[in-house]
C-alpha cells in the first residue's frame, strides 16, 4: 500500500517547533546563551534588548535555605531563561509562584526539614529585566504573561534546539 506524500505547506508547518516540543534542559541552555549574547551585543536602534546584571549577582544566595551563592557564573541567565519558559507555558504566574517553584528543603539540624521559599528579590529583579526587554508584560488579572515578541523569540530559539524525540 503506497502512502501519499503530504503537501509542502503541511510539512513546513509540522517542522516548526515551539518551546513545548523541545527538551526543557536543552532549551534553557540555548535560551540562556541567547540572553547572554544579547546582553553583550548592543543593538544600535534599541538599547531595550540588553539584560543588565545587578551588582550583587556574584554574592547573593538564591534562597534562605542555601548555604552558598551559586557556583555557576551564568546562573542569572539560566534562571531568567527558565522563568521565561515557565511564563510561556503557564500565563499569569507571579513572584510568589516563582518562590514556590524554586523553593526547596530547609534543613533544620536535628529537627525535621521543611519546605522553604526561594528569594523574592531575585525573581522580582529577573521579571523586571525580562519586562524591560519586552519578553513579558504584566497581566491585568495578576502575574505576568508573555508578549508576542517574547513568544516569537522563544519559539525561534526552540527551533534551533534538537527535538526531544
Amino acid at each position: 500500500m503506497a502512502t501519499v506524500p503530504a503537501p509542502a505547506a503541511e510539512t513546513a508547518a509540522s517542522t516548526a517547533r515551539t518551546v513545548k516540543d523541545v527538551n526543557p534542559h536543552e532549551f534553557v541552555k540555548a535560551y540562556s546563551a541567547h540572553l547572554k549574547r544579547s546582553g553583550k551585543l548592543v543593538d544600535f536602534l534599541c538599547t531595550q534588548d540588553m539584560m543588565e546584571l545587578p551588582e550583587w549577582v556574584d554574592i547573593v544566595k538564591t534562597a534562605r535555605f542555601k548555604e552558598l551563592p551559586p557556583s555557576d557564573a551564568d546562573w542569572y541567565y539560566i534562571r531568567a531563561a527558565s522563568m521565561a519558559r515557565k511564563i510561556y507555558l503557564r500565563q499569569g504566574i507571579g513572584i510568589g509562584g516563582f518562590q514556590k517553584i524554586y523553593g526547596g528543603r530547609q534543613r533544620n539540624g536535628s529537627r525535621p526539614p521543611h519546605f522553604c521559599k526561594s528569594s523574592g528579590a531575585v525573581s522580582r529583579n529577573i521579571l523586571q529585566e525580562l519586562q524591560k526587554m519586552g519578553i513579558i508584560d504584566v497581566d491585568p488579572k495578576g502575574g505576568r504573561l508573555i508578549t508576542s515578541q517574547g513568544r516569537r523569540d522563544l519559539d525561534q530559539v526552540a527551533g534551533t534546539v534538537p527535538a526531544e524525540f
